[in-house]
């Protein structure tokens, strides 16, 4: 597979690098020197000088052999004409575009439907936000994902000390909690992840990821010391945009929301736009004013502003000043694995987020949805399987599956298994599959080839 990326910024880094190390073959367009020599400095692609909306720089690219396009500059503008000039000299290669704009918000569907030039829209910051309510509607959790409509949970929360299930090995609990036990996909041990098997052990300080039924998820967080911890009252750190989306979302949720900004204008701008949240001029690492505002009270302080480094600041400070919890937007991804170390468990990235809508995307098969985890060394990914499946019809322990590859759910019409060796996918079960990286070409190849997926 051929993949022209269009912006060498964060986001088109972390997309390149993640397609090398699957061997597909990546090209990187951008007009900024920096940006493209930190990818030729690191990674093993090639990279054309130019604008990636010139039809001579594509032409250069390739292109007329490219399977997909990806528009994913900060420049919405770009990003636009970019696909309309790849849909011209190529219009059989799929064309995906980074639109931030909230402009373009209510006119997604006109573009996908009537600008043969777009196959999808991407935007990163829509997504952020459906992420950070996740996050808060889930108590505890470190990282939160969907499939099958919401109705299966992706579960990441950190392991403590008086947790139940610290200490015990694996293969004991049923006896311990039962046959309703969750299915644990993986567990980061000191910035290491791994397929847990029978033997191991979860321990103290361990970042457990586990699969769940939406209507059992309270009872399986319990296991983990995690209880229902209900969100009345927020605090937004940052009025951009994500801050303006998310407090929009708030306000429907009938959740009580404040929101601290620095630009008075932006303050203005925010006023007119929100019905019941309550507008602050000033700064979010402020102690006097988080007093003021009486930090304490909160149940949860959300820092979006586009200094990071201003985010964490405004987080520790809000959790020593007792907010209950808070949730941190990061953009630089060699600071997350950071961030437990200091306290704060909860991150998000915009960029993140965006990379795991075009990995979706990208991947070959009927892909449902693809969620990138722990500096995307796996996937979690949602797919079909049809009647000419090998995986179809036999027991899930007579299946051949890569190494660090495991099917992690099914989805049978309304019925949702956590699937154990004794499973047997049908044809039409939505199959969630659970890869490290490395196994991620031959679940490709089997999504691709072997289970026939369009």
């Amino acid at each position: 597979m051929k993949v022209i990326i269009v912006g060498a910024g964060e986001v088109g880094f972390h997309i390149a690098s993640h397609l090398t190390l699957e061997n597909k073959d990546v090209v990187v367009i951008d007009n900024n020197p920096e940006a493209t020599r930190r990818i030729s400095d690191n990674l093993d692609v090639q990279i054309v000088m130019g604008s990636g909306s010139s039809p001579v720089v594509l032409e250069e690219a390739g292109i007329q052999q490219a399977e997909i396009i990806l528009a994913v500059t900060n420049s919405d503008e770009t990003n636009l004409v970019a696909c309309l000039v790849a849909n011209i000299l190529s219009p059989s290669t799929k064309k995906l575009a980074r639109l931030r704009d909230a402009d373009f918000d209510e006119y997604h569907r006109n573009f996908r439907e009537h600008a043969p030039h777009i196959d999808t829209i991407i935007n990163p910051e829509i997504e952020v936000v459906k992420t950070i309510y996740r996050m808060m509607s889930v108590p505890g959790a470190v990282d939160v994902g969907e499939f099958a409509d919401g109705r299966i949970k992706f579960v990441g929360v950190n392991l403590e000390d008086e947790s139940r299930l610290s200490g015990v090995q694996l293969s004991d609990l049923p006896d311990i909690i039962g046959k309703a036990r969750p299915l644990i996909a993986a567990v980061v041990r000191e910035d290491e992840l791994i397929i847990p098997r029978g033997n191991d052990r979860l321990e103290p300080g361990d970042l457990v990821y586990f699969i769940s039924e939406e209507d059992k998820l309270l009872d399986t967080l319990s296991l983990f010391n995690k209880y229902d911890q209900p969100v009345n009252r927020a605090l937004i750190i940052g009025g951009g945009r994500i801050g303006l989306r998310l407090a929009s979302l708030l306000e429907e949720n009938s959740i009580y929301c404040k929101i601290i900004e620095q630009n008075p204008d932006r303050c203005a701008y925010l006023a007119e736009r929100l019905n019941k949240a309550i507008v602050l001029h000033g700064d979010g690492s402020d102690q006097g004013l988080l007093a003021e505002e009486n930090i304490q009270d909160m149940d949860i302080v959300i820092t979006l502003t586009k200094d990071e480094e201003t985010n964490i600041l405004a987080s520790l400070l809000a959790k020593r000043m007792g907010a209950r919890n808070s949730i941190t937007r990061i953009s630089k991804f060699s600071y997350f694995p950071l961030m437990n170390a200091i306290g704060l468990e909860q991150v998000v990235s915009p960029r993140l987020s965006a990379i795991n809508t075009i990995l979706q995307h990208i991947r070959k098969g009927k892909v449902l949805s693809a969620i990138s985890i722990k500096g995307e060394q796996a996937e979690l990914i949602e797919a079909v399987a049809l009647e000419t499946s090998e995986i179809v019809a036999k027991p899930l322990s007579k299946i051949s599956f890569p190494k660090g590859a495991m099917v992690a759910g099914i989805v049978r019409k309304e019925n949702i298994i956590i699937p154990t060796g004794d499973s047997v996918i049908e044809p039409d079960d939505r199959v969630i599959i659970f890869a490290r990286r490395e196994a991620i070409p031959k679940i490709e190849k089997i999504l691709a080839v072997k289970l026939e997926y369009f």
